[in-house]
């Protein structure tokens, strides 16, 4: 049986709303991806469209600290 993935759940955001969270530019997790995509722990950052998604987890790595 496939996991169940919860989109409500508050650990998965929109790359502008994680940035806003990490106290980062809008754009920040999408400077970081085009510049060092290896940065991001492997399922941490997926491309939906046009929509980036990161994770709780993903952010914490990227900017070495907890949301703000």
């Amino acid at each position: 049986m496939a996991k169940h993935i919860n989109l409500n759940d508050p650990e998965i955001m929109t790359a502008k709303d994680a940035a806003l969270r990490w106290g980062k530019a809008p754009d920040y997790v999408r400077q970081v991806l085009r510049s060092n995509p290896d940065r991001f722990p492997e399922g941490s950052v997926r491309l939906f469209g046009r929509q980036l998604i990161v994770t709780r987890e993903g952010m914490e790595v990227v900017t070495g600290h907890g949301e703000k």
